[in-house]
């Protein structure tokens, strides 16, 4: 029997925690930790500054933009709201010293993957609200992400130190999750209603490298921990998974069947970042002596309806104009569906800084618009061969005229959309079949048929 005190209406409300997130689908999926924990122990979120006691701003730092783009959601915050707590890459960057010193109101300044830190700093700051229900949280947690996907972090850290990048001194080695804790947050996803698995990790086919590929149990069965029993395993509960951060291993042959089986989406994010040998070399990228021409078509071959995206750094130090040439002659055999590319940005830390030969900036923007010139006639010409096909789309948005969805070769906020004209019985978050009508360099234009 529960009692209701008398003055049970006098007591102040719980108090509400404003967050703000920033950076990669990794660092997302930190904040939707945090937040399912702030729910779990009774407190309130608000969408305002203004109604909110206090603010969390999980932070980005691995190029100067996001550095920037942190420092300014931080001041933003304190502008806005005054009691401020950090966390995020750019926490782990000098100790926090960057953010210190430039927002030195700041009541407390955290790394990534710190949970236990944020709440003890949430807890000093904003005392922890009375009798907490855990029953207030779902199975599947808090979510950033629309109901019908999520991204499902399966490991931590990085094993490799490519000379651009400083995550691993951020977020440290890989570290794989249990496989068990992966199927159960992945099923209870489903059970909620999600449609979209999408596998995110700093270096997704290194699942498992740092237990030896252990065997763990699901459902009473043995499943090692490894990146192809993953997504076979992932790919028998019904819904679409899709592969991120893919480094082009010889045992990512492995998947191509699964996805020309229909168990998991034929799309595939490969970050091979340039085609020079001797660029892959001094951006000490793992998998640089393969064949990735070879690879690509071979995968092709496998599973016709493969998606590829990959990204480009041009301007990296030393990147003759021979190199880059190598780079947009790999793109034309290699024939990706979609590319970014990003002009290389000198990443306080990264031991590329002393590296001979700094490309200028008037160079590097000028090679990244001739690459993306040249994909835009790939993606142009590649798009344009889906007219006519009939496919499923995943609906995100239903307008008067219009929808908006996507299909299996598109990424969430990364990739193109299908705008689906004149929609009559699409919902929010469902399947639906279409014929494509048309298409440009990004997108699809499509008509609604019958599932």
């Amino acid at each position: 029997m529960v009692t209701i005190s008398p003055n049970a209406s006098l007591k102040r409300p719980p108090p509400k925690i404003g967050f703000v997130s920033l950076g990669c689908p990794k660092a997302l999926v930190d904040s939707e930790q945090i937040l399912t924990q702030l729910r779990a122990e009774g407190y309130e979120t608000s969408s305002t500054y203004e109604d909110a006691d206090l603010v969390v701003v999980n932070t980005c730092g691995f190029i100067d933009s996001a550095v920037e783009e942190s420092l300014d959601a931080i001041g933003e915050a304190l502008a806005e709201n005054g009691k401020v707590i950090v966390t995020g890459c750019l926490g782990a960057r000098d100790g926090g010293d960057m953010i210190k010193q430039a927002h030195p109101q700041v009541l407390a300044v955290t790394g990534p993957q710190a949970l236990p830190e944020v709440m003890a700093a949430v807890h000093l700051h904003m005392p922890q609200p009375h009798d907490p229900y855990i029953s207030l949280i779902p199975p599947q947690g808090i979510r950033l992400t629309p109901r019908h996907y999520a991204y499902v972090k399966i490991s931590e850290g990085c094993n490799h130190r490519c000379t651009f990048c400083i995550i691993p001194s951020m977020r440290g080695d890989l570290v794989s999750r249990p496989i068990n804790q992966v199927m159960q947050e992945a099923e209870n996803l489903v059970n909620a209603g999600v449609k979209e698995l999408l596998i995110i990790s700093q270096d997704t086919s290194a699942y498992g490298v740092d237990v030896k590929y252990r065997t763990g149990f699901w459902q009473g069965k043995p499943l090692k921990t490894r990146m192809t029993e993953l997504a076979r395993a992932l790919g028998d509960l019904g819904v679409w998974v899709r592969l991120h951060y893919v480094y082009p291993y010889p045992h990512v042959d492995d998947v191509i069947p699964l996805m020309a089986e229909g168990k998991i989406l034929p799309y595939l994010d490969v970050p091979f970042q340039h085609a020079s040998p001797r660029i892959l070399k001094a951006m000490k990228r793992p998998a640089n002596s393969e064949n990735n021409l070879t690879r690509v078509r071979r995968w092709r071959e496998i599973c016709p309806d493969i998606t590829l995206r990959s990204t480009f750094i041009v301007g990296f130090p030393g990147e003759t104009e021979a190199e880059f040439e190598q780079l947009l002659e790999f793109l034309e055999e290699a024939q990706l569906d979609r590319v970014g590319c990003f002009a290389y940005s000198p990443v306080e830390g990264a031991r590329a800084n002393a590296l001979p030969g700094h490309v200028t900036e008037e160079v590097k923007e000028q090679r990244r618009a001739r690459l993306m010139a040249a994909q835009k006639k790939i993606s142009t010409a590649r798009l344009a061969r889906k007219i006519g096909q009939r496919m499923i789309v995943l609906v995100e948005d239903v307008q008067e005229n219009r929808a908006i969805a996507r299909s299996s070769g598109d990424a969430p906020e990364i990739d193109g959309v299908v705008y689906i004209a004149r929609p009559k019985k699409l919902k929010r978050g469902e399947f639906a079949e279409v014929e494509i009508t048309g298409s440009d360099p990004h997108d699809l234009r499509a008509r609604e048929t019958r599932l």
